[in-house]
């Protein structure tokens, strides 16, 4: 089986949402099913979500085995492939209209990063896919071969917060003119050229450093991931019962402010309040066992 991350806030998310035995939940980004199991395990029921055909697959394969060793009932997961965008469509179609509980560990998965013919890691040559939906039309290549040099330039900036975009996207505009841009190490050339590295001089630790920004900027974009957030949060509050709580798990400070300031307006409209004030951070202990949690920040909603 593929390999997939430690959940991260896995213990705070399991307590905040405090799990009630045979209520329903949703975990709209399923990725390895760590939060998932846990809800089973304490006897909720989940609709588990997920873009990716490898995930629901990896899901469907572990929810057996620990069914078996476990006894749990089998029937207490649900599993469907889907963009959360159509959150409140889903969640009609599998009878999950009132839930006491939805979760969102947002980002990209380990599996996705470890697995180079995804197209996600600048440390692993492959295409330059970076598609969470197998299926969708639009890759990373496509942008960096069809895009002008000022919207590659709004991608990294923006997405990234890449403070060299435009001799990036300058760099890229020219290369594009020689040869396509179809590989991860096509890209990673290309960023080095506008860094003016040496290819001998590159190595993993430089590849991050010149690169993740970039790579992180295009995922984004290609998985429309900020505008996905924004419209799934209001069905999410939509679809939660009286006293249900909303729990977003964010690694970027876009969607984090992106939650936030959502989580803000529910509140004015009268639609619940925030538990959390401020939102939780990963411990020392946890930032230790899982690096992935660094940039984690957990919010809560809780409707009325």
């Amino acid at each position: 089986m593929s390999i997939y991350h430690k959940s991260v806030f896995l213990t705070e998310a399991l307590e905040l949402l405090q799990i009630k035995k045979n209520k329903k939940y949703i975990d709209a980004t399923l990725g390895g099913g760590g939060h998932t199991f846990e809800i089973l395990r304490k006897n909720g029921i989940v609709l588990g979500i997920d873009l990716d055909t490898e995930a629901i697959e990896h899901v469907k394969v572990k929810w057996k085995k620990i069914v078996k060793e476990e006894k749990l009932s089998e029937e207490n997961l649900i599993l469907k492939k889907g963009n959360f965008r159509k959150l409140e469509e889903i969640a009609r179609l599998n009878e999950f209209e009132k839930v006491a509980g939805i979760i969102y560990d947002l980002g990209v998965s380990s599996n996705q990063i470890d697995r180079g013919e995804r197209g996600f890691s600048y440390l692993k040559q492959g295409p330059l896919d970076m598609r969470m939906d197998e299926n969708a039309q639009v890759k990373a290549s496509d942008l960096v071969n069809v895009l002008k040099k000022g919207e590659l330039y709004e991608i990294f900036s923006r997405f990234g917060q890449e403070h060299r975009a435009w001799v990036i996207s300058d760099s890229i505009v020219r290369t594009r003119r020689i040869r396509a841009i179809q590989t991860t190490d096509d890209l990673i050339d290309v960023i080095r050229e506008a860094y003016k590295i040496k290819s001998k001089d590159i190595s993993p630790f430089l590849k991050a450093k010149i690169a993740k920004k970039v790579f992180q900027a295009l995922r984004i974009a290609v998985n429309s991931e900020f505008e996905n957030l924004k419209e799934t949060l209001p069905q999410a509050v939509n679809l939660l019962d009286r006293k249900g709580r909303l729990i977003v798990i964010s690694f970027h400070s876009i969607e984090d402010r992106i939650v936030k300031h959502k989580f803000l307006e529910f509140e004015k409209q009268g639609l619940g309040k925030i538990i959390t004030k401020k939102p939780l951070i990963p411990t020392v202990e946890e930032m230790r066992e899982n690096s992935r949690s660094k940039s984690a920040k957990l919010r809560v909603f809780e409707k009325i």
